[in-house]
């Protein structure tokens, strides 16, 4: 599902009345506050002549509802100014294939930075590389450096900031610089931040999109994607979008507006509470690094001061040299931190993680074994107050 508008406002309102108001039309909605939840196939015409001319203000389903023209109407206004167009994918996965098809032919190269999500570098390992499309992975931290990976057939670059599990952070306005002055495009896993705390569109990226299942939606509830884009990409996403058929169900949607207009309250908790974590973790004995990039001691802390209004509650920490059984005991002690993947929604939660396996153009050698928390909106006191119990454990084994 895709949806593009020219919104003239020389005075936009502050982000928080943004978050709450975009994307609503009252009067339209018979008076209620939240859009119709449409669930349709199907849109009819009244004549002949309106059939032949696809005259109407929605065409059929899959191209756009109410309920999804009122969530894209609301993610434009997010974005900010740049942003062209958004479309809405079934999943953050979704999003992120839909978009690098968008952009690639083949026989084209691609630039990864090496800190990428997983399932990224599975699809462009898996398709993209039996559709012809070559990929490089860079050292993120590698900035304008990046212009000497460039051949005569690059046309996209893909970071992500910060980057999963190990959370560097790339400086994302140099490398897109060095791009576009070779003629390729920027795409933004913009995931851990959210438009609300770092617009990358406004930092020279042309496709930033986002796992919604985490922030957007808020409540661990629905698997979503969206891919918003400037004037100059817009059109080869929405494209995409139309001719690989990518859409989301009505319900997810009505559930990605619902949490989209909490988004602000919510993040700016997670962000709260994430801090005072890892600032309490830092002085833990059995951590030897926290990776968290709004830490003063982080490497990355300056460009996220730089670039970002805020963070989130993802962050990793990397414990002193253990047993397996150690680490296990830690994890089993635990109360208050689910063990499970994804992240994103109200409550807390952890996974061990080893980036050394996958990481092809730099080394994961961190001194330790690697956890990666998610702080929730759990009281803080209570949450460290587990932890103290997981680490008991960690240490007695």
């Amino acid at each position: 599902m895709s949806f593009s508008r020219d919104d003239g406002r020389s005075n936009p309102p502050k982000v928080e009345t943004t978050l709450a108001t975009a994307g609503r039309d009252t009067k339209g909605q018979k008076g209620f506050v939240n859009p119709p939840v449409v669930h349709g196939s199907t849109v009819l015409y009244p004549t002949a002549e309106d059939l032949h001319a696809h005259r109407g203000e929605f065409q059929y389903g899959r191209h756009g509802t109410p309920t999804t023209r009122a969530l894209q109407e609301a993610l434009m206004a997010l974005e900010g100014p740049q942003c062209a167009g958004v479309g809405l994918a079934p999943s953050g996965l979704s999003a992120i294939a839909t978009t690098l098809l968008a952009v690639l032919n083949a026989g084209d190269h691609l630039l990864v930075c090496d800190n990428a999500y997983r399932p990224s570098r599975n699809f462009c390992n898996g398709l993209l590389a039996r559709y012809g499309v070559e990929t490089t992975y860079f050292d993120p931290l590698i900035g304008a450096g990046v212009a000497e990976l460039f051949k005569p057939n690059t046309k996209a670059v893909l970071v992500e900031a910060p980057g999963s599990q190990s959370f560097e952070m790339p400086d994302i306005p140099a490398i897109s610089a060095v791009a576009h002055a070779r003629g390729a495009l920027v795409i933004d896993d913009n995931t851990w931040a959210t438009p609300l705390y770092h617009r990358s569109l406004d930092q020279g990226v042309d496709i930033s999109m986002q796992a919604a299942t985490k922030y957007i939606g808020g409540h661990s509830d629905i698997m979503f994607g969206t891919i918003s884009a400037n004037a100059k990409a817009w059109p080869m996403v929405a494209e995409a979008i139309r001719l690989l058929g990518v859409c989301a169900g009505p319900d997810d949607v009505f559930l990605a507006l619902r949490g989209l207009r909490t988004l602000a309250v919510r993040l700016a908790q997670h962000y709260r509470s994430g801090l005072e974590m890892a600032r309490w973790l830092a002085t833990r004995p059995e951590v030897i690094r926290v990776l968290h990039p709004a830490l003063e001691s982080d490497p990355g802390h300056a460009i996220w001061k730089r670039d970002f209004t805020g963070a989130s509650g993802l962050f990793s920490i990397v414990l002193k040299p253990a047993p397996q059984k150690a680490v296990d005991a830690l994890l089993d002690a635990v109360k208050l931190y689910g063990m499970g993947y994804s992240w994103g929604g109200f409550e807390s939660l952890v996974i061990p993680f080893d980036c050394a396996p996958y990481r092809t153009a730099t080394k994961w050698a961190p001194g330790g074994p690697a956890l990666r928390l998610h702080i929730g909106l759990e009281n803080v006191e209570d949450l460290k107050a587990d932890l103290e119990r997981g680490f008991a454990a960690f240490n007695a084994a």
